[in-house]
């Protein structure tokens, strides 16, 4: 009723790639256009990079997710490296100037050792002084807390090009400790469930993600607790991280 490579179109819709309307976007699209090489991992369908050729990056670009049905759809550009794999696979020595990890694909590294193998792949994947971009949600601001059928602010609604009309929302199905379970439910407008995605996240604090960057060689050249580049402080709802390989 609703397959992998419609879930992969769906998420096209729902998170379209524009540094001119998006907050997020516009901190991570000036970074990579500046970047000689860069390596995006969990790229899904690839629309940063994407847009990133458009706008005339003329040097190297991979994208590395292990989702294929997501990778189908960006191999539809042929002048990136698209590679199936997980982060803690990214290719030693490739030495790239940039790594990101945006969307809070941070999060789906759920525990310690995932952590520490992705973090020690991507050092070695960049090369010396190079950097690595990402985020993740602040556990204090608890947002999952607003992830539910009930907030109408939590639910969306896209037009496929076929001209279908479906609605997205969230809800929570458990949290233990640092990870939250989720499900996101696909449906018609009657109602009508066509797919229930599931996905589970973890909220790592900022002395936990700190002595994880630690451990795996990074230095802290940057820490933001919003897009605007505001600090880390008990208001924030993210912390997003520049990380540097030392040179």
């Amino acid at each position: 009723m609703f397959s992998d490579a419609d879930a992969a179109a769906l998420y096209d819709l729902l998170n379209p790639w524009d540094p001119e309307s998006r907050p997020e976007d516009a901190f991570y699209f000036p970074l990579v256009m500046a970047a000689r090489s860069v390596l995006d991992l969990g790229c899904g369908t690839g629309t940063m990079l994407r847009l990133a050729r458009e706008r005339g990056h003329t040097g190297r670009l991979a994208g590395l997710d292990p989702d294929r049905a997501a990778l189908d759809r960006a191999r539809r550009r042929t002048d990136i490296d698209w590679i199936e794999a997980t982060a803690d696979r990214a290719q030693p020595g490739a030495g790239f100037e940039l790594a990101t990890m945006t969307g809070h694909a941070f999060q789906n590294l759920l525990t310690d050792r995932a952590v520490h193998d992705s973090l020690t792949a991507v050092r070695a994947a960049l090369r010396p002084g190079g950097r690595f971009a990402f985020e993740t949600r602040h556990p204090q601001a608890r947002a999952w807390e607003g992830w539910s059928r009930a907030n109408p602010d939590d639910h969306s609604e896209v037009t496929e090009p076929s001209g279908r009309t479906l609605r997205y929302w969230h809800d929570v199905s458990g949290v233990d400790g640092e990870i939250v379970s989720i499900t996101g439910t696909v449906a018609l407008p009657d109602g009508t469930v066509l797919r229930v995605l599931t996905e589970d996240l973890r909220f790592l604090a900022p002395d936990a993600l700190d002595a994880h960057l630690t451990a795996a060689g990074f230095e802290i050249e940057a820490r933001y607790g919003d897009w605007a580049r505001g600090p880390v402080d008990a208001a924030s709802r993210e912390i997003i991280t520049v990380a540097r390989r030392p040179a």
